[in-house]
């Protein structure tokens, strides 16, 4: 079974050495392995793919969460998510297979980001199986696949916005807003009006 492990750790040497070490431990191979500036100041987000039984990721989940500078951890293997990878191909092209490349690129949702004499670069963005399709493909064309150079991947779950984020997105709901900036009074709102324009009694 594939896990997705999601990790909120300090951004400091040897935090890296130690998740790589804690897999080797407990005998399971990383699959994929992404770490970047997460939304919180001075943590970075892993996210951390592996094969294991379906049973051993409460289990590397708890042993995740022990090790010296890891903040919080999720395992959304089962979770709703969105799912992203990003890769760079490049293609060896001649003026003849570059216009079959092009038709391959647009039929995939790709993009090319870079054009040279005899090879091509293929930027491509989504599932792990639709970039596979496309290396495949490609492989069985008249063009070689000259390197792949993929993210691994990316992945965020879905719903579980905060109260800052839905108001960002302006989806909260009328209810908590009527809760959060409840309904002024009628009659203070008359008064305050009439002191205002020198009416009040």
């Amino acid at each position: 079974m594939q896990h997705t492990f999601v990790a909120y750790v300090e951004d400091l040497p040897g935090v890296l050495t130690r998740v790589a070490s804690l897999f080797r431990r407990l005998n399971i191979n990383i699959n994929s392995l992404t770490v970047g500036r997460s939304e919180r100041e001075g943590l970075s987000r892993m996210t951390i793919v592996a094969e294991a039984s379906s049973g051993a990721g409460h289990r590397i989940r708890a042993s995740l969460f022990k090790l010296e500078n890891v903040v919080e951890v999720d395992d959304i293997a089962q979770a709703p998510a969105v799912t992203r990878e990003l890769a760079l191909i490049k293609v060896a092209a001649t003026h003849r297979t570059r216009s079959q490349i092009f038709e391959l690129v647009e039929v995939f949702r790709a993009r090319i980001v870079d054009l040279a004499p005899e090879s091509l670069i293929i930027e491509m963005t989504g599932v792990e199986s639709k970039i596979e399709g496309l290396i495949q493909v490609l492989s069985e064309g008249e063009g070689q696949v000259l390197e792949i150079c993929r993210s691994g991947k990316l992945t965020v779950r879905r719903g579980h916005h905060t109260s800052s984020v839905l108001r960002a997105m302006d989806t909260s709901s009328s209810e908590s807003l009527e809760s959060e900036f409840p309904e002024p009074d009628a009659e203070l709102v008359k008064t305050l009006e009439d002191s205002a324009t020198g009416k009040s009694e």
